[in-house]
């Protein structure tokens, strides 16, 4: 293996994206972010975009920079789950894409189980059901905006769209089809029956390839634009927690694995997928991730909690760092009170510690009145979720899990770490904080052929990054304070 051999990732979150240089000498991965920039969602009337075209642009800048960092020979895409772009029959967008925190959805879940039984609509795809799941967006559409339907020619998810662009190849990466719930989990495929029921054209849909499969190279425009040479384009693990869960450092086969961003996905790694009664009972879903493997996880809100109380706090003047309100909150009382953090209320964007203050006194307890005493609820009401939500993932596949590997942004915040530790009672190993953008990097090398194997990726990342562990205390009050959180979240 030749040692300048550098690979590009791009990695989009719901509110930042970066691109970042990846070098493997054999025994590690080196990152080098060469470009960073904000991912603001356009509120048009009354219909929450994505700027994609924006974030396209944004590539470029990334391509350019990293042109003169150095160069790289190959590309990938990771975002979050669940968006697409609708394309027409010239290949072209219809419109800029919805974001999944739009209202069109609302409603949608029960109009579906009028059209398929819940339990069968869960027995095919095995998928937690939430409104933003990409059904429910394209079945409000067939609903709503059918004259828009009938000129879509193509249904791209949004790491898949960014991949079009670039090389002008329409294919569906396995792991972003497995958030969509249209894809039927134990044969990998789309359901032709889901899409059926829900009366979509099946004509939108693209062929699924796997995760890390080479597609293109990046196109003769493009390179002429840029001034660039013929790079591979390869569909890594497009699912952003995918990405991070392939990044886990570990040997072992049984774990839980947190990635904690503005989302927490808490679950573990299976040959094959859970679906039964129990599961669906739970409402755990099962996705696609690199190698076939199946991922049973709970999607539960996470960071987003902390991200938008802080953006309330500015609007009223007061510029909090993520650093002192976490200080803050370590010195405030604990167990004050707690909020579940999946209740409706705290998903749409807007004034959370409000909403907070007001789920406390409907249910009785405290009223956070600080900024303090509400980032300490909302931590401690996270790393309660995260206990019950590995209770229900541990009494489905019927394994015991000695250690919680928490991945991804969150392993900055050694509060909710710890706290994750103490209501879980288990060990936590925090790290990589940069899970997604190792993982997309060593799932190219894959592709490569220079790095083996999944086992081998994660023995390179474990390698390659600084990793922290924390032992749970105070086991008593926190089991406790555990059985306060379940009866006043009515869980």
């Amino acid at each position: 293996m030749a040692e300048t051999r550098r690979v590009l990732a791009f990695d989009f979150g719901a509110s930042s994206g970066r691109a970042m240089i990846g070098e493997y000498d054999g025994e590690k991965i080196t990152l080098k972010e060469v470009h960073r920039f904000s991912n603001d969602p356009v509120i048009v009337g009354d219909t929450m975009h994505w700027d994609t075209l924006r974030l396209f642009y944004e590539v470029k800048q990334g391509m350019i920079k990293a042109k003169h960092a150095g160069g790289f020979q190959s590309i990938a895409v990771d975002t979050w789950g669940v968006d697409f772009g609708l394309l027409d029959e010239d290949g072209r967008l219809l419109e800029n894409p919805v974001h999944y925190r739009d209202a069109r959805t609302t409603g949608m879940l029960d109009e579906s189980f009028k059209l398929i039984e819940e339990d069968r609509f869960y027995e095919i795809t095995g998928n937690q059901f939430m409104e933003i799941n990409t059904a429910f967006q394209l079945l409000s559409l067939a609903k709503k905006r059918p004259k828009l339907m009938e000129r879509a020619k193509t249904m791209l998810m949004t790491p898949d769209l960014f991949n079009y662009l670039l090389c002008g190849e329409m294919k569906t990466e396995y792991s972003i089809a497995s958030t969509s719930q249209l894809l039927d989990a134990k044969k990998r495929e789309w359901s032709g029956e889901v899409i059926k029921a829900l009366g979509l054209p099946d004509t939108i849909f693209t062929e699924i390839v796997p995760s890390g499969t080479k597609i293109g190279q990046l196109s003769p425009a493009i390179c002429e634009e840029l001034g660039l040479e013929p790079v591979d384009i390869i569909a890594v693990a497009g699912h952003d927690t995918q990405s991070a869960l392939a990044a886990v450092p570990t040997e072992e086969k049984d774990f839980i694995f947190l990635s904690c961003g503005t989302w927490s996905l808490l679950g573990t790694e299976l040959d094959e997928p859970i679906i039964n009664q129990k599961s669906a009972t739970y409402n755990i879903t099962n996705e696609g991730g690199y190698a076939n493997k199946a991922t049973f996880l709970k999607n539960i809100i996470g960071l987003w909690l902390i991200q938008e109380s802080r953006r309330q706090w500015i609007r009223e003047g007061n510029e909090y760092s993520f650093g002192t309100l976490e200080t803050m909150a370590k010195e405030s009382e604990p167990f004050l009170c707690f909020i579940d953090p999946d209740a409706p209320e705290f998903v749409p964007a807007g004034n959370v510690p409000r909403r907070i203050k007001e789920y406390c006194k409907k249910t009785g307890q405290k009223i956070p009145e600080t900024p303090a005493q509400i980032t300490r609820c909302i931590n401690e009401s996270l790393a309660m979720k995260y206990r019950y939500s590995l209770e229900q993932i541990a009494e489905c596949t019927g394994k015991e899990y000695k250690t919680i590997h928490i991945v991804g942004g969150g392993v900055q915040s050694e509060l909710l770490c710890q706290m994750t530790a103490d209501s879980c009672n288990r060990k936590v190993v925090g790290g990589p904080i940069e899970a997604t953008v190792l993982g997309n990097i060593a799932l190219q090398y894959v592709a490569s052929g220079d790095i083996k194997d999944l086992n081998t990726v994660r023995k390179v990342i474990s390698a390659s990054s600084e990793i922290f562990t924390y032992e749970p205390t105070d086991a008593l009050a926190w089991e406790e304070a555990y059985i306060r959180f379940k009866n006043v979240t009515s869980l």
